[in-house]
């Protein structure tokens, strides 16, 4: 039999509500760009991978989602990145420094798409907009 499981709009804007304001949780979040293989999942810790930039999101990173879609407030670039490598993975911590979620880099169909991956020591690096979404189906 197939699957077919769905939840309603209201549940799925409700789960994303309560993922993004975690990243409230202690004050403004972060996004963290890394080079090398992906930590295994959002509960390992980073080991030996390449911090390349970090990005500050607002003290309230996200709106309330609608369907199920939270989009984000700013986010502050990082002026100046940390080492040069490719961008292959991110992770989001909470203001107090919790893990949140993670997620691979890349320049198109990607969980986050910059125009490159690419990163260079000392430059700046942005993200002109982000959504997390809570698929209905």
């Amino acid at each position: 039999m197939a699957a077919d499981f769905a939840i309603t709009n209201a549940i799925a804007s409700a789960m994303c509500n309560a993922l993004v304001d975690a990243i409230d949780a202690g004050g403004a979040g972060t996004l963290e760009i890394y080079g090398d293989t992906r930590a295994a999942t959002a509960d390992t810790a980073v080991g030996a991978q390449t911090l390349l930039a970090t990005l500050t999101f607002s003290a309230t990173a996200f709106g309330a989602a609608s369907n199920g879609v939270a989009t984000a407030a700013a986010i502050t670039p990082d002026s100046s990145a940390d080492d040069t490598d490719t961008a292959t993975w991110f992770r989001i911590k909470s203001g107090a420094g919790t893990t949140i979620a993670d997620g691979n880099v890349g320049t198109s169909d990607a969980d986050l798409v910059l125009n490159t991956t690419s990163i260079v020591t000392g430059a700046a690096v942005s993200i002109s907009s982000g959504t997390i979404t809570v698929p209905l189906t």
